[in-house]
């Protein structure tokens, strides 16, 4: 393409450096020079991703004409026989990703500038959401496992400084520790599973790793005494722990709705786009592992499938907008995960695709609403916003139905994809999976139509001085609405063929011939059209348009019903408002449990043990010892005279006695 023709002069791997590095440089400009530049903070950090995502269409170009890259550009440690080198792996599924997320972050960076517009931490933003696009672009390019997990842990340790931006909340301090421990149980599993490929691979290096994986089929290793696991299985379970964690997996899920206390444009780039979709990556990326376990496979796809439904169902009962959207965040990555589960990895990478465009999308709209409603987030308080914001109106109804699956938005695709391919599944629990993903194609139009509907239809039920100043927001906000509302229209119908269907990740991607679902698909392929008129005749599309039409029902004709089917449904609900009891659990069961064995510990072990016995109990003994001896020594001669007589004594009867 000739935009990219001048390209051509600089070495491939200079444009390769440049991608990471254009934003990091931007992130240090914001950081370091920020409190001179002021509300001028935003340019380096903007520039940076700009030329970080035109550098990715570029690669993005030349791997579509089997342009790619495979090797290490740095060597900067030698421990033993490992290597710690950074390296890049260019292939069709890294340029994809590299795409999707600077794209994201760059309209992210653009709606920040209104958004934040008059926080006195605005340069430090640009500076933490540049830093965080650095993070991500350097565990999605890596080439080995190192280099993944240095990313994988920036990226966590970025978003803890996100969340916790606005620190003067205690809320947001909270949320914020609460996602890096969560994190950090996920992350252990993940060190652990790479310290076993090492153990095994004797490399960290993907090719290395993947080319030995034949080597290890059939092997077994005891981590019970006399039950064997077969290490592949092992090595994959392990790797699925840290994805649990980054992307939001039941039980590791907690921290992801809490995460809201941060700034809306960083839930639109960490949580819909970007971090959450890490762990996504990362298991498409290892499929040669995981297509040698069927038993690995099997818990992926249950532990997505229940992740997309019972997540889902939450979103029903909450009212703070970011929340609802964050629960559809779950449910939508419990989606992209059992399709990892049923080998429909590229079915899980199309979703990925689609979810960034539309999630990103409804976030940033959802943050113009709460600018027009001075800061209030709760749908409760909102109604009647359609005339006064009739650009966020339309570009929220794009996203509203493109998450609910309506045809022809990009959802529809991704996701019916995702729910024929677990149905040609012959995994153990693929059945039961495939109900919960299709009953949760209703529970996804239900809560998200129940809140288009009472933020943008019905009364207006805010108070009278937000309603005299509703507006509709400036056009740095409304430009980046409009720039994701295309493809979240239009990437479903475009990308399903070369992407969905793994045309375009072949050489990314290995699926076993016994579970190659998506191989099914593509056997009967015959377009776009053909998929969407089978997909308006199948039961999500169905139940997908009977969500909308209830939510209609209750929420905008009729708005006393939900009331009354309150008190009939108040057990269930009082079973999802309490979140099935995961914050129960893990405040009664782990964080008092972690603190009261602090206080044994410490009571116990440290006052009674170590100062009580072994510090002061030590001196305190040989004090006493000290001032017995003391008395010995009185500083009279008869004394010592005395003493002497009676040693003397002593020595002769030993001697004529024992000895003679």
């Amino acid at each position: 393409m000739w935009v990219f023709d001048w390209l051509n002069a600089f070495p491939p791997l200079a444009v390769y450096l440049t991608i990471p590095l254009a934003p990091l440089v931007g992130a240090l400009v914001a950081g370091f020079w920020g409190w001179k530049l002021r509300e001028q903070a935003h340019w380096a950090p903007i520039i940076g991703v700009a030329i970080a995502f035109y550098l990715s269409l570029a690669v993005l170009w030349q791997a579509s004409h089997g342009i790619t890259f495979y090797g290490n550009v740095y060597t900067w440690a030698v421990l033993g026989h490992l290597p710690v080198s950074v390296g890049f792996d260019i292939d069709s599924l890294t340029v994809l990703m590299l795409v999707i997320v600077t794209f994201v972050s760059l309209c992210v960076h653009l709606y920040t500038i209104g958004y934040m517009h008059g926080d006195p931490g605005y340069a430090r933003f640009f500076s933490y959401i540049a830093l965080f696009t650095f993070s991500m672009i350097m565990l999605v390019m890596s080439n080995n496992f190192l280099q993944l997990f240095f990313g994988w842990e920036a990226v966590g340790l970025v978003s803890y400084l996100l969340i916790g931006f606005w620190f003067q909340r205690e809320s947001a301090n909270v949320a914020a520790l609460k996602a890096f421990i969560v994190n950090r149980v996920g992350d252990f599993g993940f060190l652990v599973g790479i310290a076993a490929v090492y153990h095994y691979f004797g490399s960290l290096d993907y090719r290395t790793v993947f080319a030995a994986i034949p080597h290890l089929v059939g092997q077994t290793v005891e981590i019970i005494p006399g039950h064997p696991w077969s290490v592949l299985t092992w090595i994959a379970l392990l790797l699925f722990i840290g994805a649990m964690g980054k992307s939001a997996q039941v039980p590791l899920h907690v921290w992801l709705p809490e995460s809201m206390e941060g700034p809306t444009p960083i839930s639109a780039l960490i949580h819909a786009a970007t971090m959450v979709t890490a762990g996504i990556f990362m298991v498409a990326r290892m499929s040669p592992i995981y297509e040698e376990s069927a038993m690995a496979l099997t818990v992926v796809l249950i532990i997505g499938a229940v992740t997309a439904l019972f997540m889902g169902l939450i979103g029903l009962v909450q009212n703070d907008i970011k929340r609802i959207i964050a629960y559809s965040t779950l449910s939508q990555l419990g989606y992209m995960t059992a399709a990892l589960g049923a080998s429909a990895f590229s079915a899980a990478i199309f979703h990925l695709m689609t979810h960034a465009f539309f999630k990103s999308l409804l976030f940033l709209a959802a943050g113009s609403v709460i600018h027009a409603m001075a800061n209030e987030q709760d749908i409760r308080k909102m109604g009647g916003l359609r005339k006064a914001m009739p650009i966020t109106y339309i570009t929220f109804l794009i996203g509203s139905l493109a998450l609910s699956g309506m045809p022809p938005f990009a959802g529809f695709f991704s996701k019916d994809l995702i729910i024929e391919a677990v149905g040609l599944s012959t995994l153990p629990g693929a059945g039961w999976a495939e109900f919960m993903l299709v009953a949760g194609a209703f529970v996804t139009a239900l809560y998200t139509f129940r809140m288009f509907f009472l933020v943008f239809h019905g009364t207006p039920r805010m108070d009278a001085h937000t309603h005299a100043h509703l507006h509709e927001s400036p056009r740095v906000i409304t430009v980046p609405l409009i720039a994701l509302s295309i493809p979240a229209a239009y990437a479903g119908w475009a990308y399903i063929g070369p992407v969905g269907l793994g045309h375009f990740l072949d050489s990314s991607l290995v699926i076993a011939p016994p579970w190659n679902t998506v191989g099914e698909i593509s056997a009967h392929w015959q377009g776009a059209g053909a998929f969407l008129l089978h997909g308006v005749l199948a039961w999500p599309f169905w139940l997908a348009l009977a969500g909308i039409v209830v939510a209609a029902w209750f929420y905008w004709l009729h708005q006393g019903l939900p009331v009354m089917l309150t008190r009939v449904l108040s057990p269930f609900i009082w079973v999802l408002e309490s979140k099935y009891g995961f914050d129960a659990f893990n405040r009664t069961v782990l964080v008092r449990g972690v603190l009261q064995l602090g206080r044994l510990f410490w009571h116990v072990g440290d006052e009674r043990l170590i100062d009580g016995i072994m510090v002061n109990g030590t001196a305190r003994e040989i004090g006493k010892a000290a001032l017995s001896w003391r008395r010995v020594q009185t500083g009279y001669i008869y004394h010592y005279a005395f003493a002497m007589i009676i040693g003397l004594i002593l020595l002769m009867t030993y001697f004529a006695v024992w000895r003679g």
